[in-house]
């Protein structure tokens, strides 16, 4: 009896799909030194987007909508490719985000209207244009979120840059992006593209002063 245990969990563990984590795949990524700042090429990489303007004010609909239907459509295709057999599966990725103000550079913290930003999460290389498809309709089939519409499934590709992990809140990072553009100016290199920011702590169940946030600057 209990080799038949055995022989049945085997050929469970056998049938179990590979799981592909993108944050071990790609640690240089997604967990830099808090300490230094660290140079690197960020890859070509696919992801689910949503973009949005100004300024999100805690409690945002519009921002709040964008999460919702960023994640609700990362756990659809999960557990859509999942059910369909797929023999890869993978980890939902953190929260990323884009920031930039129309019209100029830097940021400005009064000229809230002309805040932009792209919200999105990162995904497999084998997740393809037909599998985003099926699982928008299998989603706006079941819960239908407001933001779905502006949901889109594109390439990025960030090119050289500089980052560091940011410890503390968000409205401590200051010293953190002074940092990252000190190492710029003083290592010959010049600021291009968005201000990029990695959510790796969840800020429901994290105080404040111990969230993990990674500070990217693409250069050139």
């Amino acid at each position: 009896m209990a080799s038949t245990k055995v022989t049945a969990r085997s050929a469970a563990v056998a049938k179990a799909p590979a799981k592909i984590d993108m944050k071990q795949q790609f640690k240089e990524l997604y967990r830099p030194s808090a300490k230094k700042v660290a140079e690197l090429d960020v890859p070509e990489m696919n992801f689910l987007m949503i973009d949005g303007s100004k300024y999100p004010q805690e409690g945002s609909p519009e921002f709040q909508q964008a999460i919702g239907a960023l994640y609700g459509m990362a756990y659809t295709l999960k557990f859509m490719l999942k059910a369909e057999g797929a023999k890869t599966d993978f980890t939902v990725m953190p929260l990323e985000g884009l920031w930039w103000m129309q019209g100029k550079g830097g940021f400005d913290e009064e000229d809230k209207e002309n805040w932009r930003w792209t919200l999105m999460i990162a995904l497999p290389p084998h997740i393809t244009a037909e599998d985003f498809k099926k699982a928008k309709a299998i989603l706006k089939d079941k819960k239908d979120p407001p933001a779905l519409g502006k949901l889109k499934m594109k390439k990025f590709a960030e090119g050289r840059a500089v980052q560091i992990m940011h410890i503390g809140s968000w409205s401590e990072e200051g010293p953190t992006i002074e940092k990252l553009h000190a190492y710029a100016r003083e290592n010959g290199l010049k600021i291009k593209g968005k201000h990029h920011e990695i959510y790796m702590s969840d800020p429901r169940r994290t105080a404040p002063e111990k969230l993990k946030t990674v500070v990217r600057q693409p250069v050139r």
